[in-house]
């Protein structure tokens, strides 16, 4: 059963979007422009994501604060660009999940290994190594970057596949027959539930039809658009709800949503972040479908990123203007 934490933050290390001049307010904090009578280095956009994501909470009588890295953006070395203006300190990081298997999810994972520099798990589904192309109707077709599993051991990262719920901290880990352990990894401390492989209920949600898997080679390529691997993480806020974090949202946004409140068995939602790949042609009859239902579900506040795309967003605020909250790379949203 997930249980309670009294405080999340949730920072933005990669996103699509930058904008300096958006101001903080109690729920979130903006990097400042400028330190010290001198303009801060900007931080970067590109078309991926990440999320730092901080918990706190009392577990036998003992305060926790902990840290996850949630995805790991599109380039090797936006993360750590963006990371360092921030300040974030990487060896606090405990695991890292990878919400699919995208590269635009996972090109920076080297990086960031390499920052951690000590062994660490990486939760990701078995599907999310799957050698994959897009193909276009035209015929075009290129092939995706893949995560190359011995490049991520050799830096330091143990890989747990798992297609199913998830838990938060993981279970102790033991490295060279030490353990890393203390009250925080007893298997009945459940703060953060990794999704696993989201049920595809509604019918107008779409996976991501431009996706094939390789067969036996480049010129056996099988129609693949579920995008299967496509996991979420689910927090429950005490005395508001559930905080649910997305990263592309292929298995659609509102199935997402609806699976975490199956499983949680907890009903209100209070913040909705990350992609609801709701951009580009493929989708946009599926926005006021997905509109539809984000009313119905009505969670305190709804924070589109990376490929929600601009005109859901406008859709969404236009339905909901006292819900949403613009993101930008380098924004912390404090939940408590």
């Amino acid at each position: 059963m997930l249980q309670i934490v009294d405080e999340i933050n949730i920072t933005i290390l990669v996103d699509n979007i930058t904008d300096r001049l958006l101001p903080s307010f109690s729920l979130v904090k903006r990097p400042p422009m400028i330190s010290n009578k001198r303009f801060n280095k900007p931080p970067i956009a590109e078309h991926g994501f990440s999320a730092l994501v901080e918990i706190s909470y009392t577990f036998k009588n003992e305060k926790f604060k902990q840290k996850f890295l949630f995805d790991t953006g599109v380039s090797k070395n936006g993360i750590i660009y963006n990371s360092d203006i921030f300040n974030i300190n990487f060896k606090d990081i405990e695991t890292i999940i990878l919400s699919h298997g995208h590269f635009d999810h996972f090109s920076g994972l080297i990086s960031v290994l390499k920052k951690i520099n000590r062994p660490i798990e990486i939760v990701a589904h078995a599907d999310a190594f799957l050698k994959r192309w897009i193909v276009f109707s035209d015929g075009r077709k290129a092939r995706m970057d893949i995560l190359n599993e011995e490049n991520i051991r050799e830096f330091g990262g143990i890989i747990i596949k798992n297609n199913g719920i998830n838990y938060l901290p993981r279970p102790k880990l033991k490295i060279n027959n030490n353990n890393i352990d203390n009250n925080r990894f007893d298997k009945k401390n459940k703060r953060v539930l990794i999704t696993g492989e989201i049920p595809r209920i509604t019918t107008f949600e779409k996976g991501f039809p431009l996706q094939y898997k390789e067969g036996k080679d480049e010129n056996h390529l099988i129609a693949d658009p579920f995008v299967n691997d496509d996991q979420a993480l689910v927090m429950l806020l005490k005395n508001k709800g559930l905080v649910i974090l997305t990263g592309c949202g292929h298995a659609g946004i509102i199935n997402t949503i609806n699976y975490a409140r199956k499983v949680t068995g907890i009903k209100k939602v209070y913040a909705i972040i990350g992609g609801f790949h709701l951009s580009g042609e493929e989708y946009e009859d599926t926005i006021p479908l997905t509109i539809t239902e984000l009313l119905k579900i009505d969670s305190e506040y709804i924070i589109p990123c990376h490929c929600t795309g601009w005109k859901a967003c406008n859709e969404i605020i236009r339905a909901m203007p006292q819900k949403y909250i613009q993101t930008s790379v380098g924004s912390t949203f404090c939940f408590n």
